[in-house]
């Protein structure tokens, strides 16, 4: 793993690709970290260069407290990727991540350096303005469910001391969704692209697709078989639809003045 400017402690870098010509950005579940997409950075090295972004509260970063509110998070993710945008790149969030990666972009392209494209998986749009009533209550609802979205990290709960460490940061990101309010404000430049499982509990069909009311630019949805965690299954055909994409990115979209 290598770094650059500082060796920034929000990104890992498992592949690096020193001459790829863009690079895409990872943004974690609830409850997720940076190694989740050690897999997608090994898939699209050396073609992309996948920076997987570390949330505070977890694994290295543990001692650190967890991030409680989603647009803090995404101001700091914003400020830290300053000096990776010297070359084009898109995010790419999966569930709070879609979220994180939305707001993240809003202020990217507020400085005149947004992405080329934004990728959102495993989350209804913003605008809906419709919450999560569950709240984790016992340690042993919090398990279930996790269980019950069949997220891969699942089997790991199985294991006291691993429990332990992940069930602090697991509360507080479930909290920061829950808190989260969708700011009405001007609509990404950017294309957005989706994606989503269609079994997935966390967001049905119509609750994705409103994903093109916070785009000025292109928007296309993929349907695949499955749940919340439908990528990990099919991380194939999501990865060949994000390489489509970046296939001939050039440069950044520029935000108009």
């Amino acid at each position: 793993m290598t770094g650059k400017p500082g060796d920034s402690p929000w990104f890992r870098i498992f592949r690096p690709a020193p001459d790829a010509p863009v690079r895409l950005v990872c943004l974690p579940h609830a409850g997720g970290s940076a190694s989740f997409y050690f897999p997608v950075a090994s898939a699209l090295s050396p073609r992309v260069e996948v920076l997987a972004v570390q949330y505070p509260g977890r694994q290295d970063r543990r001692h650190e407290p967890a991030a409680t509110d989603l647009e803090v998070l995404a101001e700091r993710i914003a400020e830290a990727l300053g000096p990776w945008t010297d070359r084009p790149y898109a995010l790419f969030g999966h569930s709070m991540g879609a979220i994180v990666g939305f707001e993240a972009a809003r202020r990217l392209e507020a400085q005149g350096r947004g992405p080329a494209e934004l990728f959102v998986s495993g989350r209804r749009a913003p605008a809906l303005d419709r919450f999560d009533d569950w709240q984790p209550g016992t340690d042993e609802e919090v398990v279930a469910e996790i269980r019950e979205l069949d997220g891969t990290g699942a089997a790991l709960l199985d294991d006291e001391e691993t429990l332990r460490m992940i069930l602090p940061a697991l509360r507080a990101d479930y909290g920061a969704v829950r808190r989260y309010r969708y700011r009405p404000g001007s609509e990404l430049h950017c294309p957005i692209t989706a994606f989503t499982g269609d079994r997935d509990p966390k967001a049905d069909l119509g609750e994705v697709r409103a994903w093109q009311q916070h785009t000025r630019s292109g928007f296309r949805m993929n349907v695949l078989p499955g749940g919340h965690f439908f990528l990990v299954d099919r991380q194939d055909d999501v990865l060949a639809t994000v390489e489509e994409r970046l296939a001939g990115v050039s440069e950044a979209p520029a935000v108009p003045a």
